[in-house]
C-alpha cells in the first residue's frame, strides 16, 4: 500500500482519537495509539521506538486516571458509593436516551445528583458538591487524555516532515 495513504489513514486515527478524548461512543486515546502504530510499522517513518512506548504508556495511564480521578474527586468533594453508582447509571442512560451529542455527560450528572439524594434526600447542598467533584474529575480526566492525544498527532504529523 501506498505510504501517503498508510499517512492520511494514521492522521485519521489521531484525529479521530482526539475526538474520542471527550466523545465516549469512541474509543479515544485507543484510536490514537492505533494510528501512530500503523504509522510506526506501515511505513518506512524513522520515528524512534522511545515515542512508542512513551505513549504506549501514557494511554495506559489515561485509561487508569479515567476511572481513578473521578472516583478520587467525587469523595473529596462529599461523594458516595451511591453518586458513583448513579454516575456510571446515568452516563449509560446519557448516551442511550438523550439524543445530544453530550447526553452521556447530562446523564452522569444527573445520575451523580440523584444517587446522592437517593442517599441523603435531605442534604441538596452535598449532592451538589458530589456532583460538582464529578464534574472536575471528568475535566481533569478528558484534560489528560486530549493534551495525550495531540501529543502523538503532533509527533507524527512533525515526523511526517522530519522535523523531529
Amino acid at each position: 500500500m501506498d505510504n501517503t495513504i498508510i499517512n492520511i489513514l494514521c492522521l485519521i486515527l489521531l484525529v479521530v482519537g482526539i475526538l474520542g478524548t471527550f466523545l465516549p461512543v469512541l474509543p479515544g486515546l485507543l484510536l490514537s495509539i492505533c494510528g501512530l502504530l500503523i504509522y510506526k510499522f506501515g511505513t518506512d517513518a524513522n520515528l524512534p521506538m522511545v515515542y512508542v512506548w512513551i505513549f504506549g504508556i501514557l494511554t495506559v495511564a489515561s485509561v487508569v486516571l479515567s476511572y481513578v480521578i473521578p472516583a478520587r474527586t467525587n469523595r473529596k468533594y462529599g461523594g458516595t458509593r451511591w453518586g458513583s453508582i448513579g454516575s456510571v447509571i446515568g452516563t449509560i442512560l446519557g448516551m442511550l436516551f438523550i439524543p445530544l451529542p453530550l447526553g452521556f455527560l447530562i446523564g452522569m450528572f444527573a445520575g451523580v445528583f440523584m444517587g446522592e439524594l437517593l442517599h441523603d434526600s435531605k442534604d441538596i447542598n452535598k449532592a451538589l458538591q458530589s456532583t460538582k467533584g464529578a464534574f472536575l474529575g471528568f475535566i481533569y480526566g478528558t484534560g489528560f487524555s486530549f493534551v495525550v492525544g495531540v501529543a502523538m498527532f503532533l509527533v507524527v504529523f512533525l515526523n511526517m516532515f522530519n522535523i523531529i
